[in-house]
């Protein structure tokens, strides 16, 4: 039985549903009939993890890039700022056309486009060739929310915060082995090889997708495109629960971002002095956090959406005493980067489990909407990281994330003092 001091976002959710128009209704009972099996689980859980691992790339290697491209080591952050720059573009310009075109042939298309902008990078002989290059790569990274938001309109209704949290998996899988997977092909090969495997590795990808990758036997809306961008911007001020999550996916994610950002800064200076190949081997850790929290979405199936962000948010405070620990055991580090890993996937998927519920029709609509504070986040977290590691070290570091982290479960315990709103279309 759903607590209803606990669940109400589920109880708006509901009564949403009751009043589904025939159309939509249409629209949930063709998906319910598709079985979503194990292998087109991991399927979509992969190609998600390789499509945004190509804007995570360049961050261990912008030394090489500098001194190969003739970068002034000045302005090579530059390369960080257009992909994620274009990626933030592609959230608010691209995602939204899954409630419009055919979402099978759009991921086929991105797909395609991606594998030549990776050979672009590969061959850049230019500065300019290679930031246009990475420029597409992040426009088109965004592949992976059409994915996700496909996949949970593929799933059935009993099961789609399952398969939403094993296909997210991949996402954060993708993110947290980029930067090892890059160190490790570039030692081999240089960085050149990364960008060119990685296409290699997107052609396999893409030839599975399209030999397994079902129809999209979706509704499409009637709209016109500069309609459905407004729409978009009209369902964040309409759905109080994509509000309300949108918030805490910033939090979260800026929490993830202190994180990983500066993580590389203590261990690579004294006393550690650990390579680069060994900080990356960091990210296993959050990696068995990550698969940990796919079960997320179960929980979310069965109604304790709102029991679960709380327990995720609380783990997420906590994980910062491990991680202050740094300095006294890696091992205490180690077990500080599963908890929040763990917590920050969790939050996320049950995120993403509650706002597709929401609106059927609209879910590409939703995905971007709340993805964009994602990346806000993310963005913010990287630059108030490096600053506070510059005036306090580590200390500084974790007193910000556990500062933001406190914020983000103050956040979700005034939410649910709210007075519930009558659910309306």
């Amino acid at each position: 039985m759903i607590d209803p001091h606990q669940d109400g976002e589920i109880r708006d959710i509901s009564a949403r549903q009751k009043n589904l128009s025939h159309s939509e209704l249409a629209i949930e009972t063709t998906h319910s009939a598709f079985s979503f099996t194990r292998f087109l689980t991991i399927l979509f859980a992969t190609a998600c993890g390789m499509a945004v691992a190509t804007i995570y790339f360049a961050h261990p290697l912008l030394d090489s890039i500098a001194s190969d491209i003739g970068i002034s080591h000045s302005s090579v952050g530059i390369v960080i700022t257009v992909t994620q720059i274009c990626y933030a573009l592609g959230l608010f310009f691209l995602v939204p056309l899954g409630d419009l075109l055919n979402r099978r042939h759009l991921i086929m298309t991105h797909m395609i486009l991606m594998i030549f902008a990776l050979i672009g990078v590969g061959f850049s002989s230019s500065s300019y060739m290679l930031f246009a290059s990475l420029a597409v790569v992040g426009l088109l990274a965004v592949v992976t929310q059409t994915l996700v938001s496909y996949a949970a309109s593929l799933s059935e209704e009993s099961h789609r915060g399952s398969v939403v949290g094993f296909v997210t998996s991949g996402v954060v899988i993708g993110i947290l082995l980029a930067r090892s997977f890059a160190g490790i092909v570039t030692d081999l090969a240089g960085w050149r090889s990364v960008y060119l495997a990685s296409a290699l590795l997107t052609v396999a990808i893409s030839i599975l997708l399209y030999l397994k990758l079902p129809s999209d036997e979706h509704k499409k809306e009637s709209l016109s495109y500069q309609q459905l961008l407004t729409s978009t911007l009209v369902l964040f001020a309409k759905e109080r629960i994509l509000r309300i999550r949108a918030v805490l996916a910033l939090l979260i994610f800026m929490v993830f971002s202190i994180l990983w950002t500066s993580l590389v800064l203590p261990l690579h200076a004294a006393p550690f002095s650990l390579s680069h190949t060994t900080i990356g081997a960091f990210g296993l850790a959050g990696v068995a956090g990550a698969i940990a929290a796919a079960r997320a979405g179960q929980l979310a199936d069965r109604g304790l959406g709102q029991k679960t962000t709380g327990i995720a948010l609380l783990l997420l405070l906590l994980s910062w005493w491990p991680i202050y620990s740094l300095e006294y055991s890696l091992w205490a580090l180690g077990a500080g980067i599963i908890l929040l890993d763990l917590a920050v996937q969790a939050v996320h998927v049950t995120n993403q489990s509650l706002i597709f519920a929401v609106r059927p029709e609209a879910r590409s609509r939703l995905t971007a909407s709340y993805m964009i504070f994602y990346s806000i986040g993310s963005a913010s977290g990287s630059i108030a990281s490096t600053t506070v590691y510059g005036y306090a070290g580590w200390y500084g570091v974790c007193l910000l994330g556990a500062s933001v982290s406190a914020v983000a479960l103050l956040f979700w315990g005034l939410t649910l003092r709210e007075p519930r709103q009558k659910a309306s279309i």
